[in-house]
C-alpha cells in the first residue's frame, strides 16, 4: 500500500528573461534609442506599434532609468550575441596556477639544482610558484638556512619571475612566492 507524499509535483520553471519584452514593459513612457537617430521620449503603446511594424521586439535596456530605456530589436538574436560575448570573455581569462616546490633546511646543491628547474619551467608557462622550506622538529633552529636557500632560489629565477612576497616564516614554513613575469 502506498503512503501519501507529502512531495509537491515537478514543475518545470520557465526560462525567466533577462530583459522585459513587448508587453511586459509596464512604463506609461519610454525612452526610445535607434540606430542612427537620437533617442526620444515616446508612449510603450506607440513604440510597440513601431516594433511590430518591424517585425522586432521592444526590449527595455535600462529598467532603473527614468524614464526606462527601450530599444527595438531581434531578441533572440540579441540573447544570442550576449552569449556569444561571454563566452569569448569566459576564453580570454587566464587562469593562475600556482605550483608549489618545497625545501628542507638542509637541501644540498643537486636537489637545488633540480628543483631550480623546475622552477624555471613553472614561470617560464606563466604560473606562479610558491617555494617554502619546511622545518620539521628541531631543525627549526635553522631558520637562516632556510632563508638562505629561499633568497639563492629568488636570485637564479631573477630573469623568470619576480617576488611577490619575501621569505616569511609561518608555523613550521618559510614561505616565498614568485609570480611570473609573462603574465606582466
Amino acid at each position: 500500500m502506498r503512503r501519501p507524499s507529502n512531495r509537491r509535483n515537478f514543475v518545470k520553471r520557465e526560462e525567466t528573461d533577462q530583459h522585459k519584452i513587448n508587453e511586459k514593459i509596464y512604463a506609461r513612457t519610454i525612452r526610445l534609442i535607434q540606430d542612427g537617430a537620437e533617442p526620444i521620449l515616446i508612449s510603450t503603446a506607440e513604440a510597440l506599434k513601431l516594433a511590430e511594424a518591424e517585425d522586432l521586439d521592444l526590449v527595455e535596456i535600462s529598467p532603473k532609468a527614468d524614464p526606462p530605456v527601450c530599444k527595438i530589436l531581434d531578441y533572440r538574436k540579441f540573447l544570442y550575441n550576449q552569449k556569444k560575448k561571454q563566452k569569448e570573455l569566459k576564453a580570454k581569462q587566464s587562469k593562475v596556477v600556482l605550483k608549489e616546490i618545497r625545501f628542507g633546511p638542509n637541501t644540498d646543491d643537486h636537489d637545488f639544482e633540480f628543483k631550480l628547474a623546475h622552477a624555471k619551467k613553472f614561470l617560464e608557462e606563466g604560473n606562479k610558484v610558491k617555494a617554502y622550506v619546511f622545518f620539521r622538529g628541531r631543525t627549526i633552529v635553522f631558520k637562516d638556512r632556510g632563508e638562505i636557500l629561499l633568497l639563492k632560489l629568488a636570485q637564479e629565477l631573477e630573469d623568470y619571475g619576480l617576488i611577490e612576497q619575501m621569505p616569511k616564516l609561518e608555523g613550521k614554513r618559510m614561505i616565498m612566492m614568485i609570480n611570473s613575469k609573462k603574465k606582466q
